[in-house]
This record gives C-alpha cells, sequence and structure tokens, in this order.
C-alpha cells in the first residue's frame, strides 16, 4: 500500500479490510480495519496539523507516510497512519477492526464482550494492549503492523461524516468517514442496520 503518493481520501477507503496486527510478547493480536477517517492537514479544520500547527505531540504527523501517530484524547490512545510525504500532515484514524486473532485476551484487556470489544478508535487499542510509544515508529518495521494480502473487500463502503468534529464548519460535514456497511463492529452502529460480519465481505 503507497501511503505516500496516493490521495489520503482513498488511502482511507482501501485500509478498509486490511488486516491489522499487533504482537505483545508471548500474544498476538489481529483484525480487519472497518471504519477509518481522513483528515486532511493543512486546510482540513479538524486536523491536527490544520495551517501548519506543529507541536512536539504531533511531531510524528510529519513525517513520512507510513508513519504512526498515536495520540491520547479523553484517556483513550487513538492510532493515525501518516498518508503522505514528509511535512504534509494527512493522515487516517483507525476507528474500528472486526478482531480476529487474541480474542479471549481483548476481552480481558476490555473487560468487555461482543461487538463492544473494538467497535471505536479507543476500544480497539485498548483490546489490542496497544502502548503510547508506538509514535513516530513505521508500520511493519515493529510490533504493530499491517497485511494487504491476507485482507478483505468491503461488499460496500459507507462515506459519511467524522464522529466528534463540532464546529467546525463545513469540516464538521465532510464525508470523510468510511466504514464497511452494516458490519456490526463498526462505532456507533445501529442495530437494526447491523448484519452477520461474514455477509459484509465480499465472498
Amino acid at each position: 500500500m503507497d501511503f505516500v503518493e496516493n490521495d489520503t481520501v482513498q488511502t482511507a477507503k482501501d485500509l478498509l479490510g486490511v488486516k491489522v496486527i499487533y504482537t505483545d510478547g508471548e500474544q498476538i493480536y489481529s483484525g480487519y480495519i472497518v471504519e477509518t477517517e481522513a483528515y486532511l492537514g493543512y486546510q482540513d479544520r479538524a486536523a491536527h496539523g490544520y495551517q501548519g500547527k506543529r507541536t512536539p505531540k504531533v511531531e510524528s504527523l510529519y513525517k513520512k507516510g507510513g508513519t504512526i501517530y498515536a495520540h491520547v484524547m479523553h484517556t483513550h490512545l487513538l492510532i493515525n497512519f501518516v498518508t503522505r510525504e514528509i511535512d504534509v500532515p494527512e493522515g487516517v484514524l483507525i476507528r474500528a477492526v472486526e478482531p480476529l486473532e487474541g480474542i479471549e485476551a481483548m476481552r480481558i484487556n476490555r473487560n468487555k464482550d461482543g461487538y463492544d470489544l473494538t467497535n471505536g478508535p479507543g476500544k480497539w487499542t485498548q483490546a489490542f494492549h496497544l502502548p503510547r510509544h508506538l509514535d513516530g515508529t513505521l508500520l511493519n518495521s515493529g510490533r504493530l503492523q499491517i497485511n494487504i494480502k491476507q485482507r478483505k473487500r468491503p461488499r460496500e463502503i459507507v462515506e459519511d461524516s467524522r464522529i466528534g468534529i463540532p464546529n467546525k464548519g463545513e469540516w464538521t460535514h465532510k464525508p470523510l468517514r468510511f466504514s464497511v456497511k452494516g458490519n456490526p463492529f463498526v462505532s456507533r452502529m445501529r442495530k437494526s442496520a447491523m448484519l452477520n460480519p461474514d455477509d459484509t465481505w465480499m465472498s
């Protein structure tokens, strides 16, 4: 997957169905990405890189595509993949994952079960036991990796406004959140819209 040349919006869509893996000592956690949000840097009023804002906390966002930008919001660790060339602070937030390996350990880490295990940006990172020090490291160079060969393909992608982005003008409503239609692990999925997870992927 090209995290430099490709458009950030396209990358956010392309990441749906990609397998994400984290190895914590003896434990392997994995799952398929089912929800992402694109953040478009300088122009995006909701982005941490808006107007070139640059502080030590967001420095990883200015590194080359494929860098992990990890930050804490409301005590939750959020994971973003940087998507463009150096000094272009764009990225994709990984919002939710359909779990695959390590589910029993995830239940212990979250003290939860079912869809609530990984259906949010801070939930899946807690379930996977991800550490803050992933910030600034490169995908596939350490314990957090993605596998674009062992992946799934969404039957349909939903485009909607991002969550938790109030008072940002047009950027509050832009359709920059992408999810696998009907997948019950997508955050804030209405029960009436939920499908069997297997039915949300191409066969």
